[in-house]
């Protein structure tokens, strides 16, 4: 929404395609004055699409989404700029996964032993220029892939500034209760983060804290999930919320034990925004802070994350402190004006040298080459046999 936002602001005309099935809680964006129009994968139809549509910038949502439809656009509008949204580094979030399972150490050299990363890294390198939201994931492409920066460009989240007056609409320390935690349950990262604190974390919580409770929101909990309410122990699930503030501002700490994933964590943007101090793991603060002080305490053993929650939960002079920091986090690293700038500057200098910048990959151009004479053929091969 943030792009689609900044593509608005400049005046661009925006076509949202998309082969997901729609939503109940999907955006209204025809509200935006966004065109909305269904796509299908492995299908001739969006060649005649996109043909008819010509656009100047083709915006890929996630790697998976180049590959599907990257070399149409390529063989239909070869002059269209190629901008790959990565969200975060998939190959990261499924090594650290893999390692996590196995309870082994992750190495950055895990990664060159991903299928995913070849196809990510190669994905990458066949776009005019790839989005980087977290500053730790820019290292590891320049430093263990030796991705040319010229192709990547680091975009954190673009948020408005905290001010003083919206700081000052925020409950007060004694106005709030209980612990929050919130995420979509489709995303594996979020499950094992809640299993990890209903079984290793809340017990000792709860023990220290008897009157407090756990607060679990999340879309899409399946029936595993819904099983771990209990409010006995004061753990409760509740399901997905239509807006995250309504809760978020009500709690006095949110809880984000995370013990494997990528990118940036929403979670932990929605807390500092409500002005909700948190306690993390070190995965789950990674490139969220870039040397400032953080808004809360970071642990990765149970019993340290425990005895941090409840420190913070009852100690009301720690808490304004992290409060105010997570203010600072919000207003010097993503502040909307300045990243919007960088970005939409960024997207004009390769328009005015696309050719140059083209030239100067040749990897991406052979990778081009032959994803054409590949995934081309798969694809054509596959919408036969959807016909048949």
């Amino acid at each position: 929404m943030q792009l689609i936002h900044s593509f608005l602001k400049k005046g661009w005309k925006v076509t949202f395609a998309s082969a997901a099935s729609d939503s109940d809680f999907m955006i209204d964006l025809n509200e935006l004055g966004v065109e909305k129009v269904s796509i299908k994968l492995n299908d001739e139809s969006f060649d005649e699409f996109i043909k008819t549509l010509k656009p100047d910038l083709v915006l890929f949502d996630r790697f998976m989404t180049e590959e599907q439809f990257g070399w149409r656009v390529f063989e239909n509008c070869p002059l269209a700029l190629r901008v790959l949204d990565t969200e975060d580094l998939h190959c990261l979030r499924t090594a650290r996964q893999k390692a996590w399972k196995i309870k082994k150490d992750f190495l950055l050299d895990d990664l060159l032993q991903e299928d995913v990363a070849k196809r990510e890294i190669a994905s990458i390198l066949r776009c005019d220029l790839s989005l980087i939201i977290s500053t730790f994931e820019m290292k590891v492409l320049v430093e263990t892939f030796n991705i040319d920066e010229a192709l990547l460009m680091y975009l954190p989240f673009m948020l408005p500034q905290i001010t003083e007056e919206e700081k000052a609409q925020w409950l007060g320390f004694e106005e709030r209760v209980n612990f929050i935690t919130i995420g979509n349950f489709l995303h594996e990262p979020n499950y094992q983060a809640v299993i990890f604190l209903k079984n290793e974390i809340w017990p000792t919580i709860k023990k220290k804290l008897p009157e407090a409770e756990m607060h679990i929101f999340g879309a899409y909990p399946s029936e595993k999930v819904n099983q771990l309410n209990n409010p006995k122990e004061g753990f409760l699930v509740k399901g997905r919320v239509r807006n995250v503030k309504d809760v978020m501002e009500k709690a006095r700490v949110c809880l984000a034990p995370l013990v494997f994933g990528a990118g940036l964590k929403g979670k932990l943007i929605d807390a500092m925004q409500c002005g909700t101090p948190n306690v993390s793991t070190h995965i789950g603060a990674e490139a969220m802070h870039n040397g400032l002080p953080w808004s809360g305490f970071i642990a990765n053993l149970p019993k340290d994350f425990a005895d941090d929650a409840v420190k913070l939960y009852s100690n009301e002079t720690l808490w304004t402190k992290f409060q105010q920091n997570g203010v600072e986090i919000i207003n010097q690293l993503f502040d909307e004006q300045h990243w919007n700038l960088k970005f939409i500057a960024a997207i004009e200098d390769i328009f005015e040298n696309l050719y140059i910048h083209r030239k100067a990959n040749f990897l991406g151009a052979m990778l081009q080459h032959h994803t054409l004479m590949s995934s081309k053929y798969l694809s054509k091969w596959i919408e036969e046999k959807n016909k048949v």
